[in-house]
């Protein structure tokens, strides 16, 4: 029987919470949720129509299902990056609840980016974002589900954090806003779309850096279990050798 020694775990680092990331990405969604909160109180409590607010209250369904779906998308989405729920029941139950709302953010955004007569400074450029924003989103969700149908979890999982950092974007906006208002005042039309555009594109430069690094993690696990493979087969063959001796 052979032996081959296997690398021994680490324990000089500390473990990282496991509830460090969903705690920073509710966080990061607070601002978000609580100006949707505000608008769908706006509405059910029948305040002042407004040269702000008007389109919302001449067609609610849109603002209402955007709310409601990106509000369920975001929470549920910030607690499947906790270790201890992914391997439980938990995480499939709450992503057959987490896909559609996530598609009907995606979709109703669109529908309002479209629909809407948006007040300035929006423009050309921020529209042509939000379909392309939206459509990505909507699309990474039906592949990651496709995925998952197949038994593909690498590509699931990628596929649902890319579509995860864009409709975290408007948490991730408000900090690219407010450094230009303090100092420089409202932006005008073109930094508003680059500083829309940013957050979208800081979110998604972020989930790339969580996708390679879940897949480094499984390179580096792969020796291990090649080794622990070929311990297996020559402990078997030790065996039977010993059986024929015998």
């Amino acid at each position: 029987m052979t032996q081959t020694s296997l690398p021994a775990p680490r324990t000089g680092r500390r473990p990282r919470p496991q509830w460090l990331a969903p705690a920073g990405l509710i966080a990061l969604s607070l601002v978000p949720m609580a100006a949707g909160a505000f608008r769908l109180t706006e509405l059910a409590s029948g305040a002042a129509v407004t040269p702000e607010n008007a389109r919302f209250f001449d067609s609610p369904v849109p603002v209402v299902v955007h709310i409601v779906g990106s509000v369920v998308f975001l929470l549920l989405g910030a607690l499947q990056f906790a270790p201890a729920l992914r391997s439980r029941r938990w995480h499939r139950y709450a992503g057959r609840i987490l896909v559609p709302a996530g598609v009907l953010s995606a979709l109703s955004g669109m529908w309002m980016a479209v629909a809407y007569d948006l007040p300035e400074p929006s423009g050309t450029a921020l529209l042509v974002m939000r379909l392309g924003f939206g459509t990505a989103m909507a699309a990474g969700i039906v592949v990651a589900f496709l995925a998952i149908r197949r038994g593909d979890v690498r590509t699931h999982s990628a596929w649902m954090t890319r579509a995860y950092a864009i409709g975290l974007g408007a948490g991730t906006q408000v900090f690219t806003f407010l450094p230009w208002t303090l100092v420089f005042g409202p932006p005008s039309e073109p930094v508003h779309a680059v500083l829309m555009g940013a957050g979208w594109v800081i979110n998604l430069a972020v989930a790339e850096v969580v996708i390679r690094r879940r897949v480094g993690r499984g390179i580096r696990r792969a020796p291990v279990a090649r080794v622990a493979a070929i311990d297996e087969r020559d402990d078997v063959r030790s065996a039977a050798a010993s059986a024929h001796l015998s």
